[in-house]
């Protein structure tokens, strides 16, 4: 059962929403969500004691806040489909079409086919592997992700809805037929004032991301191969355990500080994304000033279940890469 700590005094009129968890978990299984997350934290994770494990209440807002939209979303198509269908002015011969967790029985040529949540299981060796969707409609898979605007323009989490999507088709083979599957970014930071001053911020506040899926060979191997890294290094001493890659700890990129006073170093002159364009502003001005390379920062460590008893964290706060 999960295990939190009203450390930020929640009130209790919030704090029963944010202890509440929906979530089916499921013992003797692995979910498509632990499969792709970094081997050492899915092996850390359950090594943390259940003091360390607490969680702060106020810390599950974000996750509780998903929940409610994914929930919202399933009984609109489950209980008031037709009706908003309707709604926005689907002709009548579209909406009859449409059938919402069909069985395969009902299916009729022409039909709109509309899954939802819908949970499935696979045995790999000695491995039961469970997923759940988010929707599927005909034939191809979307995810909701309620998300910071930053989160979703930095790309950092792409790889990962290409092998979560990619692993939900493997598992469901049978409705899930397309190639590409799309994430549903719903954001919880949008601004209408951003969005037309600043070109590459997002101009609604729900926008679609299309992801090309692996095929389902690829996907199998990949599971295959993971499993078995987890079977090698689950007894392995922390210090043994391959530490997460930039990719994984969300590494920012680089930033190359030009100082055209060398002397004066508190605040750079002008900072650049690349070396090649802080040099010349140096050889432009002289080359007299000065250029350093401030190396990318870390966020993932800021979420990750394992972070009371990883060394690595350590290791990335003492070298400043990692600022809590």
């Amino acid at each position: 059962m999960p295990n939190y700590a009203n450390v930020s005094g929640v009130p209790l009129s919030i704090a029963v929403f944010l202890a509440t968890d929906n979530y089916d978990h499921e013992e003797g299984v692995i979910s498509v969500t632990t499969l792709i997350k970094p081997i050492r934290q899915v092996i850390l994770a359950n090594r943390v004691g259940i003091e360390e494990a607490a969680v702060d209440l106020v810390n599950m807002t974000s996750s509780r806040m998903g929940a409610a939209i994914h929930d919202g979303i399933e009984r609109a198509w489950l209980n008031n489909y037709k009706q908003a269908l309707k709604n926005i002015n689907l002709p009548d011969k579209i909406i009859e079409r449409v059938l919402v967790n069909p069985t395969p029985g009902q299916l009729f040529e022409g039909c709109i086919p509309v899954y939802l949540e819908r949970r499935s299981k696979k045995q790999v060796g000695k491995y039961l592997i469970s997923g759940k969707f988010d929707f599927v409609g005909e034939g191809r898979l979307e995810d909701f992700k309620s998300t910071s605007v930053f989160s979703a323009m930095h790309d950092h989490n792409d790889e990962k809805y290409i092998l979560q999507g990619s692993i939900y088709r493997w598992l469901n083979e049978d409705i899930i037929t397309q190639d590409n599957m799309a994430i549903q970014f719903i954001f919880t930071d949008w601004s209408a004032a951003r969005a037309r001053t600043e070109a590459n911020y997002p101009s609604q506040r729900i926008q679609e991301k299309v992801f090309p899926l692996k095929s389902i060979t690829e996907t199998h191997n990949y599971i295959v191969t993971k499993l078995g890294k987890l079977d090698f290094y689950w007894e392995k001493k922390e210090e043994e355990l391959p530490e997460c890659t930039d990719e994984e700890l969300w590494r920012s990129a680089p930033v190359f500080k030009y100082y055209k006073n060398p002397e004066k170093t508190a605040r750079s002159t002008k900072n650049f994304d690349t070396k090649h364009d802080a040099m010349l502003k140096f050889i432009e001005d002289g080359s007299i000033g000065l250029v350093k390379e401030v190396p990318g920062q870390v966020t993932a460590c800021k979420y990750c279940s394992a972070f009371s008893i990883c060394t690595q964290k350590d290791k990335l706060i003492a070298m400043g890469d990692l600022v809590l």
